[in-house]
């Protein structure tokens, strides 16, 4: 009885030992080892998606703010141009050439007789007669420049449409026989414009000491005397 005894624990401890074994074996080498390991590598992985992503997000943001920067700097430059362009015409405006103006001479028989000359505005533009008297001489030498009498005046005219400006030009004021014949007269805005007009006189006219009057609106501003 007790060598049965001693056999089948003998079994027991066998058993027991053996299963041990098979446990730490298994701690050692099972999936259990497998599946720690693999989190590990799946955390790594997500992190460096993360980076990246974050990366390609931040990127995306500095191509938005340069965009912006540079449609801002392009908006606003296109602003301070449309400004300007808008000062000039909304303020004093442009200043009335030459060439600016058809010109007519029409003849008049007040006051001894003279020349009234109509300006107006070209087809399209819009200036402003900004000098009061404009630049009359028969001929090129001194003694043919008209001398201003200070008649009329309206400083500027815009002239614009319909709208007309009128000057009067006296080819004689003195009463002595004497002068020189032109057939045409020089009419210009100002001294230095670079295109005067040369109109045709209705026929030859004796030029001694003649005398042109300011801008005006008003024809009858513009007969010129000597006062």
């Amino acid at each position: 009885m007790r060598t049965r005894l001693a056999n089948r624990s003998a079994r027991l401890l066998l058993a027991a030992a053996a299963a041990t074994a098979l446990a730490a074996t298994t701690t050692a080498c099972g999936p259990e080892d497998t599946g720690a390991a693999a989190p590990a590598a799946s955390a790594s992985t997500s992190t460096d998606a993360s980076a990246d992503a974050s990366d390609g997000a931040e990127s995306g943001t500095g191509g938005t703010d340069s965009g912006s920067e540079d449609s801002g700097s392009e908006a606003g430059a296109g602003a301070d141009k449309g400004g300007d362009k808008g000062t000039g015409e909304g303020g004093v405006g442009q200043s009335c050439g030459t060439n600016d103006l058809d010109l007519t001479l029409t003849p008049k028989s007040q006051a001894g007789g003279y020349y009234q000359v109509t300006a107006k505005a070209k087809s399209g533009i819009t200036c402003y007669l900004d000098v009061n008297t404009p630049s009359v001489s028969f001929g090129s030498k001194p003694e043919g420049v008209a001398s201003p009498v200070g008649q009329g005046g309206e400083d500027p005219i815009k002239l614009s449409g319909s709208a007309v400006a009128y000057t009067g030009i006296s080819p004689k004021t003195t009463k002595e026989d004497g002068g020189v014949e032109f057939e045409n007269v020089i009419v210009s805005v100002t001294d230095e414009d670079p295109n005067p007009a040369e109109l045709a006189l209705p026929e030859p006219a004796v030029v001694e000491k003649p005398i042109v009057t300011n801008w005006s609106t008003n024809p009858g501003e513009t007969v010129p005397v000597i006062v």
